[in-house]
């Protein structure tokens, strides 16, 4: 048998429809009867929402334990094997929250498996529509190359908004450190209390300073723990914090002077931040109001007027 375009793309759509319907089912494998399940809550009715949350809170971690695993395969043939660009996208892993051993393993599979789909998806619709063309090709590769940025792009998403609630966050909590430590608590002491005071309203924040007081309670020297700070929110403000801490513990100087003059600092960069996006508001309300908001008002005051100046017209023909 010969294999030609018009042979390959059934053989493609059912190589498709057949790996999703294992995903489905492989996701969804192991799970108990409908009965059963209903017949443990009516026989134990206070364990039965427990039961079903850790059930569910199961299936969720099988099924996410499955596509990190896929995931990291898929990802270790596209994984840089230079050192810096590595540690270039670990930073960037980390800047946006990610954690975890086999985050960039699990980063560039993804982008390779989003490359196949974009590719699947887009070669068979365009090929049925209007055939093995120089467009055809063109937007197949276009809809491959969007799936293997689209990750790229969720990461960066992630990372600016990360670091737009540290920055928002952090003159709050160094308030409440210079606070604690000029009513005689240590530098650890005022960052676990600002870690449990501020984690409803800075939780991104907060959890960074958690990481870094469990740093601080395994041992780690004060100085590399404020520079890993730093480093892993990738906030320039945070860096500098990290620097005047060092440094006053360096000379002898007081800690709590030099956390409220970066406070202040910070505070006001705030405020200019503001006033930078209350003045670009003016600007930006422009495109809505003159698409939605302006062809209204001018059909409002006017159209009367063009009706009577029609009517009149037509009268007078």
């Amino acid at each position: 048998m010969i294999l030609t375009l018009e042979t390959m793309v059934p053989l493609v759509v059912f190589a498709a429809i057949t790996l999703a319907v294992w995903a489905c089912l492989s996701a969804f494998a192991g799970r108990p009867a409908a009965g059963d399940e209903r017949l443990r809550r009516i026989m134990n009715p206070a364990n039965g929402r427990q039961a079903s949350e850790e059930s569910i809170a199961k299936r969720q971690e099988r099924f996410h334990k499955q596509v990190t695993q896929a995931a990291d395969k898929l990802g270790r043939s596209l994984r840089p094997s230079d050192a810096e660009e590595l540690g270039k996208v670990r930073v960037k892993l980390l800047n946006a929250g990610f954690r975890h051993e086999q985050s960039v393993a699990v980063f560039y599979g993804a982008k390779l498996i989003l490359l196949l789909v974009g590719l699947a998806i887009a070669f068979p619709v365009l090929f049925l529509r209007s055939g093995m063309t120089t467009n055809t090709l063109t937007l197949t590769i276009i809809g491959g190359a969007v799936g293997f940025y689209l990750p790229g792009m969720i990461v960066d998403s992630f990372k600016k908004r990360r670091f737009e609630a540290i920055f928002l966050g952090l003159p709050d909590a160094l308030d409440l450190m210079v606070v604690c430590i000029e009513a005689g608590l240590g530098l650890d002491a005022a960052m676990r209390r600002v870690t449990s005071e501020l984690s409803t309203s800075c939780p991104v924040l907060c959890e960074e300073f958690a990481i870094a007081n469990f740093q601080l309670q395994m041992g780690r020297a004060r100085r590399d723990v404020l520079r890993d700070l730093g480093v892993r929110t990738g906030v320039d403000d945070m860096r500098s914090l990290a620097a005047v801490i060092i440094q006053a513990e360096k000379f002898g100087a007081s800690v709590g002077s030099a956390l409220r003059v970066q406070s202040d600092a910070m505070r006001l960069k705030r405020r200019h931040l503001a006033e930078e996006r209350a003045a670009k508001t003016a600007v930006k309300i422009m495109i809505p109001l003159i698409l939605f908001i302006f062809p209204g008002v001018f059909v409002v005051l006017v159209g009367p007027a063009a009706i009577q100046i029609a009517t009149v017209m037509m009268k007078k023909g």
